[in-house]
């Protein structure tokens, strides 16, 4: 990647954040105020002052305001994210920009004691919105498209390629970490009759899985994946690892070895970031999930060293575009629905956020890994599917 020029050490840079920002985004082929579907519409000129301050907070947060606006979002982010400008920081920014770093390696926030916050800010909006949002399994993950024509059809296919990978038979036990709305659960005891055991942190998501779950030899329970105890002989864990956090991957897994069975196999399934990243998005930690981490494919080895055999590794990130372009398209179809609940605000927050997401995984810097684990004295072999 070309580098952005250096600001001479005389340059008023407070003065000139317009013509500093102006030519960052240039550099990422978007114009201010332009006529391309990804170029920035600036309605107030308040944009620059608060991106220039507090970077990637401040330019979502003023998106939020009304300040700027842009026919193709997730093409924006697209551009952005291919170009790496997140990681370009200049002005007063750069203090809050390495004091985050600071804050998010040294200090754990994935403790016991936070781990229920993302449950409250973010899985416990509103069951009503994700019902709007998903597909009838409430699949809150990436889905599988190589043979799916639609969001229904490429969730239901990532849940048979999860139990099918698990090679699930009948009367097993099925613990699943992080079960969110039970979907997993319901289609694993309903098509492969298995018993699952199925953990959150969201009590609306408890509350909501078990009524989905009624008649099945299905039990949700709200807790930390710490407190588990007993044996399972296959453990699914989907969209969750991203909140454990990296200073908890080796307690993380120790619990998972400690639940599997000798023979049982673990599917995990996560986001991935091409690189280990230097800290958090800030937008993203202060309004969608807070305390999250993104692992890369060097936290995840190494720490299975020693813990785990990985069996498979299969990367399938470019899904995960699909996937949400395909919840927006059913977030906007319902808005006129929900915003008799949610407020404008409401709605610009969550474009940003299912946008730039697109946008994230459209450039490759998000991928999404499905990992099988066993323990190194599994007699079975195992045989990778897609």
């Amino acid at each position: 990647m070309d580098k952005v020029k250096a600001v001479p050490a005389t340059f008023d840079m407070k003065a000139n954040a317009p013509r500093i920002i102006q030519q960052l985004f240039e550099h990422a082929g978007i114009r201010l105020n332009g006529d391309q579907p990804w170029d920035m519409q600036i309605h107030d000129p308040a944009f620059f002052q608060k991106m220039f301050t507090k970077w990637e907070l401040g330019i979502g947060e003023s998106y939020m305001d009304g300040d700027w606006d842009c026919d193709k979002l997730d093409e924006f982010f697209f551009r952005v994210t291919s170009h790496d400008l997140e990681q370009t920081v200049v002005g007063p920014a750069k203090i809050g920009f390495f004091l985050e770093i600071l804050r998010q390696n040294f200090f754990n926030l994935q403790t016991r004691g936070r781990a229920f916050q993302v449950g409250e800010q973010h899985y416990d909006i509103g069951n009503d919105l994700f019902e709007s949002m998903l597909d009838p399994y409430m699949m809150y993950s990436c889905a599988y498209w190589p043979r799916a024509a639609n969001l229904d059809e490429a969730q239901e296919h990532k849940l048979e390629l999860i139990c099918r990978k698990l090679e699930l038979k009948p009367g097993e036990r099925l613990l699943d970490i992080g079960c969110g709305w039970g979907g997993l659960a319901r289609y694993a005891a309903e098509h492969y009759q298995v018993a699952v055991t199925g953990v959150t942190i969201s009590k609306e998501q408890q509350k909501l899985a078990q009524e989905r779950c009624v008649g099945l030899p299905v039990t949700i329970e709200l807790t930390d994946y710490r407190q588990l105890s007993g044996q399972y002989d296959k453990i699914v864990s989907v969209g969750m690892f991203e909140h454990v956090g990296a200073k908890n991957y080796a307690a993380y897994f120790d619990v998972a070895g400690k639940l599997l069975a000798p023979e049982g196999l673990f599917l995990l399934h996560t986001i991935g970031n091409y690189v280990t990243e230097k800290k958090r998005d800030v937008w993203l930690d202060k309004y969608i999930f807070p305390n999250g981490h993104l692992p890369s494919a060097k936290e995840i080895t190494q720490v299975l060293e020693g813990r785990f055999l990985i069996e498979d590794w299969h990367n399938f990130g470019r899904d995960y575009d699909l996937t949400l372009m395909a919840w927006w398209d059913n977030f906007e179809r319902a808005w006129p629905r929900l915003a008799e609940k949610y407020d404008q605000r409401f709605y610009r927050m969550w474009k940003y956020f299912i946008l730039s997401s697109a946008g994230f995984f459209r450039s490759g810097q998000g991928q999404l890994w499905q990992l099988v684990l066993s323990k190194r004295g599994r007699s079975a072999p195992y045989r990778s599917i897609r």
